[in-house]
């Protein structure tokens, strides 16, 4: 079967760019390795979500030391933003250039600030952005938020205004998720505990499914396969255009042929399918002449912290409504005048959840524990390295060699925000950073640049080496920041989409596709 454009996967790059793609008539064909997140009662149960793992059902893959692990991924329409916990940041500005950290320093984006801005601007109307402009002095300058911000819980809200005492700047986080507090009874959102991590049971999160693919199917001209893994492009003689993508599922093989194809399969499994479509012509691996497909493979350094007052309860549901970026640019310390990260406040962690990840400890202390912690996520920028790359086995499984980087600035954002707790009446602080398993934030494994020398992609995500093949999940970020990549690779992926519709109404693939 033939189409306009194939598009490998349905999260927040590939999902987004179907909806862009379908209202031009193009004949798109998403093919998404999953299936639709069931709706069931099992969504908002912790033990079925985090103990079970019920919806992290990605297949084993390797450490650098070979040793197996279980990613915490989902292979599922809407991918991964079905489970994400809906924090919307735009990248700073100066997140855009070369930034200097104790670790090292970024690589420079081939774009500004100013080329993304229009497309932030769609991607948090169509992903239900809320917020409150001019409360982070980091945050770089746009139209107001869709919608208001999320009020905080009572107890949230004298956290708040603790951090403003002490000197922060706290601010509404934003978030994609569909709200109207003016008709509750109407609204999607309930504002519950079991959004960050869990699929919505509600339809109240501003995912790629709901968003995106849902919206693309709309049009008749849009068609969705499930259940079919990609497993290798083939080019043409020449080896300048992909024009067959070659699927399995089912106990069968099917084969599409495709004017233009993007693969959004996110960073690691795009990377995994460029390589494992290597040929005579593309003896590396596709696209892959600068020999960087895999390569600069980075991950957010995640930490989870929680605060706790033993004498009092603050009866907390909706929890994630902080962010903090005092710390984002520089550290505030003269012995070390370098960035430390983000902070944000955790969907509530709750007694359910402490006990599915947690199964020794009573349940009585869990909910204890649970009633009276505020819980936060601290993130800081991990830095690109070719050493840290995806390779493949003889037999095609997938291979993670990552060594964490930039540690100190990590763990002297730990030291620094459990004084802050500390400082305003938490005085018990508890932390745990997450391991190789946590590949939520992937990015970095097909970078864009302007040299073919050591970019993969252009700075539109089309491959320097084929002129038909884009690639537009979070492997082509060069550098990862310290805020949340899922808008950034939204707002990149209607910038490449745009692109695309452009290069059709000026005929570049207006060939036959038989």
């Amino acid at each position: 079967m033939s189409f306009d454009v194939i598009v490998i996967g349905t999260g927040a790059g590939g999902g987004t760019l179907a909806r862009a793609l379908a209202p031009g008539g193009l004949k798109v064909l998403l093919i998404e390795r999953g299936d639709f997140l069931p709706r069931e009662k099992a969504n908002w149960r912790a033990d079925e979500v985090f103990r079970r793992h019920r919806y992290h059902n990605a297949e084993p893959w390797l450490d650098g030391a070979g040793r197996p692990f279980q990613p915490v991924c989902g292979y599922h329409v809407g991918g991964d933003t079905r489970l994400y916990g809906a924090a919307v940041l735009r990248r700073r500005e100066s997140d855009f250039d070369t930034v200097r950290h104790a670790g090292g320093d970024t690589v420079a984006w081939p774009i500004r600030y100013a080329d993304l801005a229009p497309y932030y601007d769609v991607a948090e109307r169509w992903y239900f952005a809320h917020g409150l402009r001019g409360e982070d002095p980091t945050e770089p300058e746009a139209a107001a938020f869709p919608g208001p911000p999320f009020r905080h819980d009572p107890a949230i809200e004298e956290v708040f205004l603790r951090l403003r005492d002490i000197g922060l700047h706290p601010f509404h986080l934003p978030l994609a998720l569909h709200l109207d507090e003016a008709r509750r009874e109407r609204s999607p959102c309930i504002r519950c505990d079991t959004c960050d991590g869990f699929p919505c049971l509600v339809a109240g999160k501003g995912d790629a499914e709901m968003c995106g693919v849902r919206p693309a199917l709309a049009h008749p001209n849009v068609t969705l396969r499930t259940g079919l893994k990609a497993v290798r492009l083939e080019t043409s003689g020449d080896g300048r255009r992909v024009v067959a993508v070659c699927c399995e599922g089912g106990g069968a093989t099917e084969s599409f042929r495709g004017r233009v194809v993007v693969v959004a399969a996110g960073a690691i499994n795009s990377a995994a399918l460029l390589l494992a479509s290597a040929s005579g012509r593309h003896p590396r691996g596709l696209a892959n002449g600068s020999d960087q497909v895999g390569r600069n493979y980075m991950c957010h350094i995640n930490s989870v912290m929680l605060g706790l007052r033993p004498g009092r309860a603050n009866g907390v549901a909706f929890q994630k409504t902080i962010g903090v970026n005092d710390f984002y640019r520089e550290s505030g310390d003269p012995a070390f005048p370098w960035p430390l990260g983000h902070v944000q406040l955790l969907g509530k962690v709750t007694g359910e959840i402490l006990k599915a990840q947690r199964p020794y400890l009573p349940r009585t202390f869990t909910d204890w524990f649970s009633g009276r912690s505020v819980d936060w996520w601290l993130t800081t920028e991990d830095l690109a390295s070719p050493a840290n790359r995806i390779t493949l086995t003889p037999s095609g499984q997938i291979r993670v060699a990552c060594t964490p980087n930039n540690l100190e600035a990590h763990h002297r954002l730990i030291a620094r925000w459990r004084r802050v707790l500390r400082r305003i009446g938490f005085p018990l602080v508890f932390t745990q950073t997450m391991g190789i398993e946590a590949v939520a934030h992937q990015v970095g494994t097909v970078r864009f640049g302007r040299d073919p020398a050591t970019s993969v992609l252009d700075p539109h995500c089309r491959a320097h080496e084929l002129d038909n093949l884009f690639v537009v999940d979070g492997g082509f970020m060069p550098s990862i920041s310290a805020v949340n990549p899922s808008l950034t690779i939204m707002a990149q992926a209607l910038r490449a989409a745009g692109h695309i519709r452009a290069r059709f109404a000026e005929g570049t693939w207006a060939e036959s596709r038989a």
